[in-house]
């Protein structure tokens, strides 16, 4: 006879959360022995699983305080909405992935409402790097964490967070990410005087992309001025391709626009360095084995909270492997002339492009898991529903 069924909300804000839905609820329909029912917010991946989304989740895919005031009013809204339907289904478990500003306002509403429901965090929110705070006001509606960084357990137990676990980090069992290092592997990107080819990667949301291309422009312009053989590749998302086009239609050297996530990987197994906005994609070039520069450029107001930052570095292959195995240029440091020399050292076989590859090796390293991340986030959910059933919470 199988279980009954098993009701799990699931809240997921951006691409990124929804694939980790997806991987963790395809891994919970393996282990658990009755139907897998899921109610909430998401994208493909999670309705590949079955779930029908409360409302398009691309809603909540923004950045910056400046965008977060205007759309505040509906956002509340969905919070409102979201939450509300979460507490009407009465669920066995909320799960919510990641988008923080939205989910962990849902996940507090439903837990006033429903205290004995267990609440699973997906995604550790970045306490460790500024609001430290939040680590212990997390215990009032989270059960448990399952981190995708190894050392977000010890953090938020030294911050008097809730419980958490590394389950593992996406990236690690990606097919394609697997593949561009099978690729480089098979290759010395660094040796010779053959032509370099430098990738430019300003992002995938329009105010982050308007902020970094001029200044990229600038430093392909003097790269290309010192060397010759510089070929250049610009990744970009479908939805951001016609932006990025017109930012470039005046570049002098235009680098070749390649589109999707095919074609990223593609172009990562060629690279011999980038440039990129500081983001997730650091750690993707950094595990596919890219020598990189992180570059990135805020909003006005958010300088005026840059001091609340407490965390030494914003690229996560520095805070893994704990010392600086790559450069940040942030703000008023970034410079388009400092950016074409770090190009020119790290697209060759030098010592700053060894050291490079000797940090990322100590990364990889530190983020494996003896079982994929979905495997070991559904066996924690279910270990979670399991003491709350006994009341060991």
């Amino acid at each position: 006879m199988s279980a009954a069924p098993l009701k799990l909300a699931v809240v997921a804000g951006e691409v990124s959360g929804d694939l980790l839905g997806g991987d963790l609820v395809a891994a919970l329909k393996r282990r658990y022995d009755g139907p897998v029912e899921l109610i909430g917010v998401g994208g493909e991946a999670l309705e590949a699983q079955g779930l029908r989304s409360l409302f398009d989740y691309s809603e909540l895919s923004i950045m910056g305080f400046i965008q977060v005031i205007k759309r505040l009013p509906k956002l509340l809204a969905r919070i409102r909405q979201t939450a509300d339907a979460i507490i009407t289904a009465r669920p066995d478990a909320l799960l919510i992935i990641d988008s923080p500003d939205f989910t962990h306002r849902v996940a507090k509403r439903v837990r006033k409402a429903l205290p004995d429901l267990p609440v699973i965090n997906y995604v550790c929110p970045s306490v460790w790097a500024w609001k430290e705070y939040r680590a212990q006001k997390m215990l009032a509606y989270v059960d448990h964490v399952l981190a995708v960084l190894p050392f977000e357990p010890e953090a938020m137990q030294r911050l008097g967070g809730p419980a958490t676990t590394y389950v593992g980090h996406r990236l690690t069992v990606d097919a394609d990410l697997l593949e561009t290092r099978r690729l480089r592997a098979l290759r010395d990107p660094g040796a010779g005087d053959n032509t370099k080819t430098v990738l430019l990667l300003p992002g995938s949301r329009g105010s982050e992309i308007r902020q970094l291309v001029p200044v990229f422009e600038q430093a392909t312009e003097e790269l290309s001025r010192r060397n010759d053989n510089v070929r250049f590749l610009l990744p970009t998302v479908p939805k951001q391709e016609a932006l990025v086009r017109s930012l470039l239609e005046n570049w002098r050297i235009k680098p070749d626009i390649v589109v999707g996530q095919k074609a990223k990987w593609e172009a990562f197994a060629q690279a011999d360095a980038a440039m990129a906005a500081s983001g997730t994609v650091i750690l993707e070039l950094g595990l596919a084995g890219v020598p990189v520069v992180s570059t990135y450029k805020t909003e006005w107001l958010a300088k005026f909270v840059m001091s609340r930052i407490k965390i030494w570095t914003a690229a996560l292959p520095n805070i893994i492997a704990d010392y600086a195995v790559l450069p940040e240029l942030i703000n008023d440091v970034l410079r388009p002339g400092m950016l074409a020399r770090y190009m020119e050292r790290l697209s060759k076989d030098t010592p700053e492009r060894a050291a490079m590859l000797a940090g990322y090796d100590l990364v990889w390293q530190r983020m494996q898991t003896e079982e994929p991340p979905g495997d070991k986030a559904a066996a924690i959910v279910l270990e979670v529903l399991s003491n709350k059933k006994a009341g060991h919470f």
